[in-house]
């Protein structure tokens, strides 16, 4: 079975077509600065291969929703519905919907959404402390999100270790323009940075990350806004572009100021690394030990700097850093020193691939 799975960001686009069960991978591309999804998934190429089905790394659907299913009026209304809990993801995801029914009527349409792998945190931990009927009649809990990589992390930080994860506690760092961190206690998720909405948690490129809502009330009443302006200036302007002022919010251009003396971008990377660390901290107490410390994202994977600041002073729980190793290598890697109580990893996630494993499972399933 071939299964195509499109992978849409806020401005980019990437799809694997993977042969399974054997995870071959018969195509790959990606497309940067998209505007127009339909366009771009116009210009996939699939060539000769048949598509046998098309698999999203869906985004949010509230609980009714928190796994794999096939397509339908039902899945597409629940992603109407959380629409507001995530604009930028749902809405990309729903215009793909459509496109891809157009482009290949009669394919099955399948979501995994990435509220799945999170679905084992215990109420303790996905509970806010909110008035009951919020969360039962209204879905109002910490879902999390950037599951299908946190999953794979997990699995790939237990193949390098060559440990069993279900004796793992591995706190996965997903890093990018989009960030989250995963507490992750014997392969299941127990706790993760993202909540209601992808907003919630670490900083991100444009989106402001954990905030008192009593701040925007604050801003509401001082400055006469309405929700929609509110949205508008937290998904566009929030995160670190809001911190160091610079457009965008790529870390890359962040650095590159810090470097050449721009104090608010050298704040944004300090307040980033911070609430890393932090969070690194906590899980270690959510898990009772920690055993690895994974960084994948294109933060996480790439930038040395970064990992070397979210991980100092973190000696105390037994992550030793080697330099040597952070600066330098490529792909899957060890990154701590020798004797490091705590193994330190920079890994390359892998979505599509849990995202096609997932779809395998649900299409195979016999039906009465």
């Amino acid at each position: 079975m071939n299964i195509l799975v499109p992978n849409l960001g806020s401005t980019s686009l990437k799809y694997q077509i993977l042969e399974m069960p054997s995870e071959r991978v018969l195509a790959r591309g990606r497309f940067e600065r998209v505007t127009d999804y339909r366009d771009a998934i116009s210009q996939i190429q699939v060539g000769e291969v048949p598509i046998h089905a098309v698999a999203f790394k869906a985004v949010h659907a509230g609980p009714k929703y928190r796994g794999t299913f096939p397509i339908d009026a039902g899945v597409v209304a629940a992603m109407e519905e959380f629409l507001p809990a995530a604009p930028a993801h749902n809405a990309i995801y729903l215009t793909a919907v459509r496109a891809f029914r157009e482009a290949m009527p009669g394919v099955p349409l399948v979501a995994a959404f990435e509220t799945e792998f999170h679905s084992s945190m215990p109420e303790h931990a996905a509970r806010y402390g909110v008035p009951s009927e919020w969360c039962e009649e209204y879905g109002v809990r910490r879902y999390g999100f950037h599951g299908a990589s946190h999953q794979y992390i997990g699995e790939r930080v237990a193949a390098v270790l060559s440990r069993p994860a279900a004796e793992l506690r591995t706190v996965s760092c997903h890093l990018g323009g989009s960030s989250s961190i995963c507490a992750i206690h014997h392969g299941r998720s127990i706790d993760t940075t993202m909540g209601f909405s992808p907003q919630s948690g670490l900083e991100n490129a444009t989106r402001h990350g954990d905030l008192d809502v009593f701040a925007v009330l604050y801003m509401m009443d001082r400055r006469g806004w309405d929700a929609a302006e509110v949205r508008r200036q937290l998904t566009r302007n929030g995160g670190l572009a809001g911190l160091s002022g610079i457009p965008g919010g790529d870390a890359r251009d962040i650095e590159q100021a810090a470097a050449a003396g721009n104090s608010n971008a050298a704040l944004a990377l300090d307040v980033f690394a911070y609430q890393v660390k932090k969070t690194i901290g906590a899980y270690a107490a959510a898990m009772a030990g920690l055993d690895a410390v994974a960084f994948t994202g294109g933060i996480g994977e790439n930038d040395a700097r970064l990992r070397a600041l979210c991980c100092a002073g973190l000696e105390f729980l037994g992550l030793r850093l080697d330099p040597s190793l952070n600066e330098s290598g490529a792909g899957d890697r060890i990154l701590s020193a020798p004797g490091s109580a705590v193994a330190i990893l920079a890994l390359a996630t892998n979505e599509e691939l849990i995202v096609a494993r997932r779809a395998l499972r649900l299409i195979s399933i016999p039906t009465a």
